[in-house]
């Protein structure tokens, strides 16, 4: 589990799945998400819809590669328990925060058991799951590989945890950004953006100035401006690595284990630490 997903969340949706059935044949279908069995792969409405390769087996009369159809359809949360959970969500500033940055709190589904919900899988009903194939016990090899795609999927875009239940991450920062805490956070995001200015030319324009002798040989070299003594710090920002958050955790090319926001706001804290004492 810990070698196929990044993240926690990718991790942690694994785990709640070995909870609710056999972790032994559920460990067979990473090696189905590794080796490129599964053709077709898509999330559509909270239901998963994949056309994944059998195994070619003569003692069963199977002599050709097989392609079989596999369905996992979440149970979505009703539209009054989100209202809700968006209004607890929204009432904590340390979850609305950094939902509205993009990240995933490590604490959301405790937030969600508050109100005896649940982003990950509870109970066996919280999802159906269906496979063309002939094995008849629940995971085959083929639901289960699907199960490890899931969990990748969820290492790119934690968010999807929201769309299996029924909400998109649209939706849900949307209604986030509705409360007082999250125009908040909104107007603070707003004033950290900056309109570009678009430039006529790359180059800057020469203009005529008249030269101007100096009184003095030593106003000459020295000049009538002093550079400042001291030199005033930079008020600090109240989030930390804004801009970095606001992109969403692992980007395409960040290849390490640890999380790349937490990399950036204890590189950002260095420098700011580094550079106090500069003049």
């Amino acid at each position: 589990m810990a070698q196929f997903s990044r993240t926690w969340w990718g991790q942690r949706f694994i785990s709640a799945l070995e909870k609710l059935m056999d972790s032994g044949r559920l460990s067979r279908g990473r090696s189905y998400a590794r080796g490129g069995k599964v053709k077709s792969f898509g999330i559509k409405d909270g239901v998963v819809v994949a056309q994944v390769r059998g195994s070619v087996n003569p003692y069963f009369g199977v002599y050709k590669e097989p392609l079989y159809t596999t369905t996992i359809e979440f149970k979505p949360i009703s539209a009054a328990n989100w209202s809700a959970a968006i209004a607890y969500i929204a009432s904590k500033a340390s979850l609305i925060s950094r939902l509205m940055l993009n990240e995933i709190p490590d604490n959301i589904d405790d937030a969600f058991a508050k109100l005896d919900l649940h982003l990950l899988p509870n109970r066996k009903d919280d999802f159906k799951t269906h496979c063309s194939c002939p094995d008849w016990s629940n995971p085959c090899k083929h639901i289960a590989g699907v199960y490890y795609l899931i969990a990748a999927q969820l290492d790119e875009d934690p968010f999807l945890l929201f769309e299996l239940r029924g909400l998109s991450r649209d939706a849900l920062q949307k209604e986030l950004a509705r409360s007082p805490l999250g125009q908040a956070l909104s107007a603070e995001l707003t004033l950290e953006k900056t309109a570009p200015e678009p430039e006529l030319s790359y180059f800057t324009k020469p203009r005529l100035e008249e030269a101007i002798a100096p009184a003095s040989l030593k106003d000459f070299w020295h000049g009538e401006k002093r550079l400042p003594q001291v030199i005033e710090a930079t008020p600090q920002a109240s989030v930390p690595a804004i801009l970095v958050k606001k992109q969403g955790d692992f980007p395409s090319f960040w290849s390490k284990e640890q999380s790349f926001i937490e990399t950036m706001v204890e590189f950002y804290g260095r420098v700011r630490a580094k550079n106090t004492q500069t003049y």
